[in-house]
């Protein structure tokens, strides 16, 4: 059981693989014929962790299939950064493999006749070239990796598994044609390394074209297993959005400028992600500025001014930043360097993710391959346009949501934003034409180019409209605090140092953000200075490029913010909690289920349990299925059966539908033996039966409720007779579909109250998951993110309106004019809202 909830379309390609993957090996058996298993997602599908699952599912059994536990598996990739990243995610993601079964394969000290069993290794293509010490003997090696491989393949095929990573191929020209060259030695065999094709290949990639480049011209039986864009995209697991920005046409370039708005669109995300964390009470995401700059030339590490880069930030965020927040990942140095007066280290792209401390990141090319920080959300890249490649790899980098959800309260979380200053409309263009080709085919995520002029997107929200101030703050009188999200005057940090168990109310106090408005508390930070850096000014208006070129149409739109907006008509907070508290209905039609009742109302028990709306839920539904294994114990003993039974059991005769080590019998459900020669075997059966009965520990409960002292194994045996029993198992199944939907009903409305976002959450995909056609509570978030309508009417009475002007500009078809129009004269009208087509909020109705 992995450690992290699988998504839906996780668990369907799991389930897929687990298939593919036995009926390969009992193919190979029956055949001796190569056998590929074909599986390929698009970015952000979570091909790792559904490995690692695999994994986990192979070793240790599930419902279907049993135990493995001398299985070997051996991981290649291209990438030694790849290799570690995915052995991290198995060592932290995996619930039951330890630590010591992931093994990295080192040149200096690895040297084995065979692989040991039980044992995943981690390979990469550059240890297995020509030149490797591991390729020959030598330094006291006394067998070579092939020697090994072939050995291996010999000795234990039938239970040799060998994955190769091509998710992230971020080789280009000759490398990644060696690096290719040596993938397919493991597919065709080489004579010339003495290894035979390997018995099963799993084969993870993001395109099927780049898989069956890999395949093409071999023997081997091909079984495919493909995770669409569409079900990638349902999850919640990736961004809704990738915006690029790019200069407007024609103009003077001033890339400073765009790295101003970029650092101005990243201190807006940190302020609307600690608004988020703080009131959902989860930790802080910390969102990361990635820079990247260009190479030096001569002895400069950059041809890029990292000292005016590091300036311009501090002055648009008012931040000093502190060692530490701000690092490089230049390969040609892992050395710290100093920029603008700031000692800035090196670190491993791989480390970027978990270090919480880091803000900003400068790099030049390594982090576009086998490197993923969900924290990357804004972007500013001073490489041009011949570049493209690099940056589309890095965006794919950049796409998954933090937390690995959709935010649902605040729509400006869904969004990763890139600022391209020598780009333009067609460059960009090429920028997504080579992030299809690099990531999988059609992204699943929109992307949006747009000039710096001219924004794409604008935030609707419910909140009271403010004024938006341009005004001058002098840093040393107000300070950007991150770890607090808002800006503290100097005398605020004063006081919470000399009175730190003081809980300041900053609205008090008078110390405000610079545009006027109030933020969310925090902890409280003293800020440090770094010795000779001048004090800056920070500004609320505009980058000095949107100045120069500002038209007569911005000047316009400029002045229409300015204007203070007009009181509201009405509270549109106290509408959104009526209708959230409502539990009015929404519907989600899913095309496959998933999981079966029994899994679902498990869930749903947990989750009532833990929200304390239904305390007693899980341990209820424990008890009625052990009553149930009760009641077929006391029917089979009134007939007559049970002892009978129980000695076939004991004389391992008893027939069960299982499925074998091989998968020979996965389509068809042949019946086979259950052998329990021996109490480890009967734990063995015992195991495999609680699995079926959905891992809850049912037994345990049946053996502590209705167990005999004098017979400590006859719980287990009465456990495997119930679960061995189709008509049990159907009648659990039936059992489970009542009761999950009589829970449902009951507590649906109650779901809709809780404060927890995370809570609902986790309903709606219960829900979801328990039914093709689930009903779900319709709720509306706060903050929306909508396309900028240029020639839109506005409308004060819509629900969600521009907090700047308090107005929705929206163009509206004919009917939809007529129809506002009628229910706007009504006595009884309060406001209105324009269903979003593929919102993820969006009222549904199949």
């Amino acid at each position: 059981m992995m450690k992290v909830e699988l998504f839906p379309f996780q668990k369907k390609a799991l389930q897929d693989i687990r298939m593919k993957a036995a009926e390969a090996m009992g193919s190979y058996h029956r055949t001796h014929s190569p056998q590929v298993v074909s599986f390929t997602a698009p970015t952000g599908a979570g091909k790792t962790i559904i490995m690692a699952a695999f994994i986990e599912s192979v070793l240790f059994g599930d419902e279907n299939f049993a135990e493995q536990q001398n299985a070997i598996f051996v991981w290649l990739s291209d990438s030694p950064q790849l290799n570690e990243q995915s052995k991290l995610k198995l060592d932290t993601k995996a619930d039951k493999i330890r630590l010591a079964q992931c093994v990295t394969v080192e040149e200096e000290s690895f040297d084995r006749e065979t692989f040991e069993d039980g044992h995943i290794y981690f390979l990469n293509t550059q240890k297995l070239a020509v030149s490797s010490n591991l390729t020959k003997h030598g330094d006291g090696r006394t067998y070579t990796i092939w020697e090994t491989i072939a050995n291996t393949v010999r000795k234990k095929n039938d239970r040799l598994y060998f994955i190769i990573d091509e998710a992230h191929r971020g080789m280009q020209g000759r490398e990644a044609s060696k690096a290719t060259t040596i993938m397919q030695k493991f597919i065709k065999g080489s004579d010339r390394d003495r290894i035979d094709p390997m018995p099963v290949v799993i084969g993870m990639s993001a395109t099927t074209q780049r898989f069956n480049k890999l395949v093409e011209n071999t023997s081997s039986t091909i079984h495919k297993v493909v995770v669409t864009t569409g079900e990638v995209r349902a999850s919640g697991l990736l961004k809704d959005r990738i915006i690029i920005t790019y200069p407007e046409e024609d103009s003077v370039n001033n890339d400073m400028a765009i790295l101003q708005a970029a650092a101005d669109d990243w201190k807006e995300k940190w302020g609307h992600w600690k608004q988020y964390c703080y009131e959902q009470h989860h930790a802080y995401v910390n969102p990361i500025f990635i820079i990247q700059v260009q190479n030096g030339s001569g002895k400069k590490v950059s041809d890029t001014d990292l000292d005016d880069c590091l300036a311009k930030v501090e002055e648009r965020t008012g931040f000093l930043f502190e060692p530490g927040q701000v690092v490089h990942t230049f390969g040609q140095t892992d050395a710290s360097i100093t920029v603008n007066g700031l000692e800035v280290k090196y670190v491993e792209p791989s480390h970027i993710a978990e270090d919480k401390n880091i803000r900003v990141v400068f790099f030049k090319e390594n982090l576009s391959t086998g490197w993923d920080c969900p924290r990357a959300e804004t972007m500013m890249s001073f490489r041009h346009a011949t570049d493209a490649t690099y940056i589309a790899q890095l965006l794919g980098r950049m796409i998954r949501t933090p937390m690995q959800m959709h935010i649902e309260v605040d729509e400006i979380l869904n969004d990763v934003h890139l600022f391209l200053p020598y780009f333009n409309e067609v460059t960009v263009e090429k920028v997504v034409e080579e992030l299809q080709n690099s990531e999988g085919g059609e992204i699943p995520t929109d992307i949006y180019g747009e000039s710096i002029g001219g924004r794409i997107f604008e935030p609707w929200s419910v909140k009271k409209p403010h004024r938006k101030k341009t005004e001058e703050v002098d840093p040393n009188q107000y300070k950007f605090d991150f770890d607090r999200g808002k800006y503290i005057t100097e005398g605020e940090r004063f006081r919470s140092e000399a009175s730190p168990e003081t809980d300041i109310n900053v609205s008090k106090l008078g110390a405000t953000h610079p545009d006027g408005s109030t933020e969310p508390q925090g902890e409280q930070k003293s800020d440090t200075r770094r010795k000779g850096n001048t004090g800056a000014k920070v500004t609320e208006e505009k980058s000095d490029y949107n100045h120069a070129d500002e038209s007569p149409t911005d000047q316009q739109h400029t002045n229409e913010q300015d204007a203070a907006p007009e009181e509201d008509l009405f509270d549109r907070e106290a509408v959104m909690k009526f209708i959230n508290d409502a539990g009015l209905l929404s519907y989600n039609v899913r095309a496959f289920r998933i999981t079966n009742y029994l899994n679902s109302l498990f869930k749903l028990s947990h989750l009532l349990t833990m929200s304390k709306l239904h305390r007693e839920a899980i341990t209820e539904v424990q008890s009625d299925i052990a009553e149930m294994i009760h009641e077929h114990v006391v029917s089979l003993k009134a007939d007559g059966k049970y002892d009978d039974l129980v000695l076939q059991v004991q004389q391992f005769k008893l027939a069960t539908q299982i499925f074998d080590a091989f998968g020979e019998s996965v389509d068809n459900y042949s019946v086979h033996d259950m052998f329990t020669t021996t109490d480890t075997d009967l734990e063995r059966q015992f195991r495999a039966a609680d699995a079926k009965l959905g891992n809850e520990g049912i037994g345990l409960v049946y053996g502590n409720k209705y167990g005999d002292l004098g017979d400590p194994t006859g719980y287990e045996i009465d456990v495997i007779l119930f679960v061995a029993d189709e008509e049990c198992m159907n009648r659990l199944q039936d059992y489970a579909q009542d009761r999950f939907h009589s829970m449902n009903d009951k507590y649906r409305k109650y779901i809709a109250t809780v404060e927890s976002e995370s809570i609902r959450r986790r309903y709606d995909t219960i829900v979801s998951d328990g039914d093709s056609v689930s009903k779900h509570n319709f709720r509306l978030p706060e903050t929306i993110q909508v396309p900028h309508a240029v020639d839109g009417k506005p409308y004060r009475d819509h629900l969600f309106v521009n907090p700047e002007t308090g107005v929705a500009s929206i163009k509206l078809n004919t009917w939809e004019v007529g129809v506002i129009e009628e229910e706007e004269k009504r006595s009884d009208f309060v406001c209105w809202i324009r269903n979003p087509s593929r919102g993820s909020w969006a009222l549904c109705l199949p």
